[in-house]
């Protein structure tokens, strides 16, 4: 069997779970009603029902996210919420809690990102004990993809764009450190990592004053998907369970041409789902929401992946701002800017009122000025494209017309071998011009109209007898319906897999930061060999003196500043935002920064 390879789209709800099915993902990711890590993208069980049976037609598979800390008192909602998930017929529930591996779930548990699989044997661990796909951590680079690939057997799975967690996943308390109830692992984070901050030294005098030295630029690994193929990744993950249609439908469109492209260069690899869709626009990540690309760490720990002067969408460059005057400015080159694009310059933004040439009227002069950099973050035409979209998702089929001299028989076969028939068994007169009628009949059999089918092939078997057009049109409705019913009624595949007893954590010890938070938890990690299990900090009051992020960003780094490369700013460093205070952790053998909780 050809390896399957599954383009993974979010839907915050049913209407961009359909724009992403129509532009081509192989599965959709969503949250149900609770217990979810984006708390606003939550959908009811009707809602979700109605996703499973749309996307079961294309075989596109949905997952379900319940990945996020559950408290003791939580543990009955959650295994019920989970119990009604599966009865919807989801296809996976993607977890972050190992209480639910204590549920006995008859369903695909897929381990979140949000646990942490940052190396082999963790990951290792996670497919011994039962996970069939171990999500990937955001920070890795491909050599340490490639070595997670070497330990384990479970489908690894990776993103591939939109936003990136600056703090490991798992591990971040820093949206809890300003506000008890907006814990980031509990779905309700209020994102402290895109806010300005000060870094000061240890005299408290400011190096740098209101940037934003945490927030970190979008990423984009478009160019990196056929190395990824190659390191063993099955699924390719979009970043926005929060963004609207028109960024599904474009940046999904995008990716799907690309994850093609990779495909047909490697025929021993297949699609996980069914259906051609063809945009009738062109795909361009860049004209939906982005802070500006870049690879993260994807090859190692570099530099240039901050965003300093704003964590709002910058877009596409359009190029330098070379002349002002009171009511406009000119660019150093051509442009397609529009009356009613937004632009950003310098962390701030406006809208276009006119364009003559080069030269651009914005609504607003201020904050403008020569030499800057000039960006497009809302193309008006673009957008109006996307919204009227009438782009659609077609299986491709044949269609065989049997005569015989008492009846018609016609039959239809998908791309997947699924076949459905029909039989006309009354008396048909004889055509009085055969192949007239031969030419009729594929003519009228090849529509599909508001289907989910394409025709291709029609082939005729026997004399053609005389069909009346409307008996043709009935006939050719309920063959694509029962075409249809049938393809809803094939199996998707599944790797359901029970807990191991045997195998063993890689540690005997877990650390607050490394989150218990219920009884199932810490028994399932007691039964996989592990000693010693500190209470979790999101149970704690406060998180004051904890560790409250660590990631591979580094800001020494990021500032030219890094501690192996003799850097001229000495001692402690510290991030402030308002009463906020952090002290900077640098620990240099794993290239890793940290924030403790000062104030």
């Amino acid at each position: 069997m050809k390896r399957k390879i599954e383009l993974l789209a979010p839907a915050r709800d049913y209407e961009a779970a359909v724009a992403a099915i129509e532009a081509g993902a192989d599965a959709l990711y969503m949250g149900g009603a609770r217990f979810g890590a984006r708390v606003a993208a939550g959908n009811s069980s009707e809602d979700i029902a109605r996703v499973v049976r749309h996307a079961h037609r294309f075989g596109v598979k949905v997952y379900c996210t319940l990945n996020t800390l559950l408290f003791d008192r939580e543990l009955e909602a959650a295994e019920q919420q989970a119990r009604e998930l599966i009865s919807l017929g989801v296809d996976a529930l993607i977890v972050q809690d190992m209480a639910f591996r204590r549920m006995n779930l008859p369903v695909e548990l897929h381990a979140s990102t949000q646990t942490n699989n940052v190396d082999p044997e963790g990951v290792k661990f996670l497919s011994e004990c039962g996970f069939s796909r171990v999500i990937l951590e955001r920070g890795l680079s491909i050599e340490e993809i490639r070595a997670i690939r070497r330990s384990t057997d479970a489908e690894l799975e990776c993103f591939v764009h939109g936003a990136i967690c600056v703090g490991s996943s798992g591990r971040c308390f820093l949206s809890r450190s300003m506000a008890l109830d907006r814990s980031g692992n509990r779905g309700a984070c209020s994102q402290p990592c895109r806010l300005s901050y000060d870094l000061l030294n240890e005299r408290g005098e400011k190096i740098i004053a209101g940037k934003h030295l945490l927030s970190v630029r979008d990423m984009n690994l478009t160019e990196r998907l056929g190395e990824l193929i190659d390191a063993g990744i099955c699924s390719f993950k979009i970043e926005g369970r929060l963004k609207d249609t028109t960024y599904i439908r474009n940046v999904v469109a995008w990716y799907r041409a690309a994850l093609d492209r990779e495909l047909a260069r490697r025929p021993y690899l297949e699609r996980s789902s069914v259906g051609l869709s063809e945009p009738d626009f062109e795909p361009d990540p860049a004209k939906s929401f982005t802070r500006g690309f870049s690879e993260y760490m994807y090859s190692g720990r570099v530099t240039d992946v901050a965003s300093f002067d704003t964590p709002k969408a910058v877009g596409e460059h359009v190029g330098r701002i070379v002349r002002c005057d009171r009511r406009s400015f000119t660019l150093d080159r051509d442009h397609t800017l529009a009356a009613g694009d937004g632009i950003c310059f310098g962390g701030s933004g406006t809208n276009v009122n006119r364009v003559e040439g080069r030269r651009v009227e914005p609504n607003r002069m201020a904050g403008i000025e020569p030499g800057m950099e000039l960006f497009r973050n809302f193309d008006l035409h673009f957008t109006r494209r996307l919204e009227r979209s009438r782009m659609r998702r077609r299986i491709p089929i044949t269609i065989r017309a049997e005569f015989t001299s008492e009846s018609l028989r016609l039959v239809a076969t998908d791309c997947r071998g699924v076949e459905a028939a029909v039989t006309w068994s009354e008396e048909l007169a004889e055509a009085q011009n055969p192949e007239r009628m031969a030419q009729t009949l594929r003519q009228q059999l090849a529509k599909s109209g508001d289907t989910i089918f394409s025709v291709g092939e029609v082939t005729i078997s026997g004399v053609p007898r005389f069909l009346p057009a409307s008996l043709l049109a009935e006939l050719r409705r309920r063959l694509l319906a029962a075409l249809e019913q049938e393809g809803e009624q094939c199996p998707l595949d599944h790797d359901i897999r029970p807990e191991n007893l045997a195998a063993r954590f890689p540690r005997r010890e877990l650390t607050a930061e490394e989150n218990v938070t219920n009884h199932l938890s810490e028994t399932f990690y007691r039964d996989h060999g592990v000693e010693q299990i500190a209470r979790g900090l999101d149970l704690e009051a406060s998180t004051l003196g904890q560790r409250v992020m660590r990631s591979p960003y580094c800001i020494r780094r990021e500032i030219g500043q890094c501690l192996k490369r003799n850097p001229s700013l000495k001692g402690e460093l510290y991030l402030e935002h308002g009463t906020f205070r952090y002290r900077l952790s640098f620990d240099c053998r794993r290239c890793e920064m940290s924030l403790i909780h000062e104030n």
